[in-house]
């Protein structure tokens, strides 16, 4: 008779966002919340907001310390491309890292998954031999009770 499969242990059920989360730094938290907001239409309104009340506020002279061609407004710019570019790139690899992750711990439990199919398969094969062996069995001692049946009968 096969021997029954070794049982594979539970595992609780983990969540590597929130695994990825706890192993961050505060850097890397605050370029998530930076380039969340950067990407938001809330984000885009607020800028637009801002740029058409600069330029209407310079040209309209309610306030003029930026006239036209707006070279204060372009280096105000330039400045936000060069600290939003890192930021992203900064979050975007953190992004990649975590849906590595999400990926490996999802390839894991699917070995896990396949392990037990296996081990239910084994199982289910042990227990149909079983049943054949019974069959064979019943199928043996009917052909007795009827050869006894038959010898009686003469």
């Amino acid at each position: 008779m096969a021997s029954t499969p070794a049982r594979v242990p539970y595992r609780h059920p983990v969540n590597v966002a929130l695994e990825a989360e706890s192993e961050t730094s505060r850097g890397a938290r605050v370029a998530d919340g930076v380039t969340a907001f950067l990407g938001s239409w809330r984000f885009i309104v607020i800028q637009t907001v801002v740029v058409l009340i600069w330029i209407v506020g310079n040209v309209i002279l309610l306030f003029h310390y930026d006239p036209y061609p707006f070279i204060l407004l372009n280096l105000a710019f330039s400045t936000q491309a060069a600290y939003a570019a890192p930021l992203i790139l900064l979050a975007s690899n953190r992004t990649a890292i975590r849906d590595r992750m999400t990926l490996e711990h999802a390839a894991e439990e699917g070995d896990v998954g396949d392990e037990q199919n296996q081990q239910l398969l084994l199982g289910n094969q042990q227990i149909l031999e079983r049943v054949v062996r019974l069959e064979e069995s019943i199928l043996a001692l009917e052909l007795q009770i009827k050869a006894a049946i038959e010898r009686l009968q003469r």
